[in-house]
């Protein structure tokens, strides 16, 4: 692996337990619940990148999902269905196949060079061709904004923010911090 693949692969890493992370100490409810008028939830972001892995770093690279993913096989997913768990969806069950996602998603980082060639079959016709170097950029900046996306959404459930929230300061700097934003804010009513 080369050096550049192996820094791609660490941040993958570090975006898929940063998603993970956002799930903890919540409930079934509040994981799975919408918090943005798009019905962004925290379970739903990580069925996403699930299938972005299977999908860009596996099926577009001649390394089918060794699993089904329902979703995709009735062609829900064209519909939003990656996008929230439904009730019969469990935790574990999604968390599971994400996990295993990652371990296929390894395995191709190991064994194909960042030249290798890949397909993107939903793409255009005339930009279906591409790397999977390019697919495995995708993928980790991918993967980092949902990781993000999930920061806010937990900041948005319980108060906890991001992974930098303690390390700048306690529960006082923050409420200060944010009535200074809200002092410039209302500086424009």
């Amino acid at each position: 692996m080369s050096d550049l693949a192996a820094d791609l692969h660490r941040y993958l890493q570090e975006s898929r337990e940063r998603l993970v992370s956002a799930l903890d100490g919540l409930s079934e409810y509040d994981i799975r619940r919408p918090l943005t008028p798009t019905g962004t939830n925290l379970l739903g972001l990580v069925k996403h990148v699930l299938g972005i892995e299977f999908g860009y770093l596996g099926d577009c690279v001649g390394r089918p999902a060794p699993v089904a993913i329902p979703w995709y096989d009735d062609g829900s997913v064209w519909d939003g269905a990656d996008m929230w768990a439904t009730a019969e969806e469990s935790r574990e069950e999604l968390l599971g196949l994400y996990r295993r996602a990652w371990q296929h998603s390894d395995e191709s980082i190991e064994q194909l060079g960042l030249d290798a060639p890949a397909t993107v079959s939903w793409w255009a016709e005339d930009k279906r061709d591409t790397t999977f170097g390019h697919l495995l950029v995708r993928t980790s900046t991918d993967t980092a904004q949902h990781a993000g996306h999930a920061d806010i959404v937990r900041e948005l459930l319980d108060g906890r923010g991001g992974k930098d929230q303690i390390d700048l300061g306690d529960a006082e700097y923050w409420r200060r911090y944010v009535a200074g934003i809200q002092a410039a804010a209302d500086a424009h009513r």
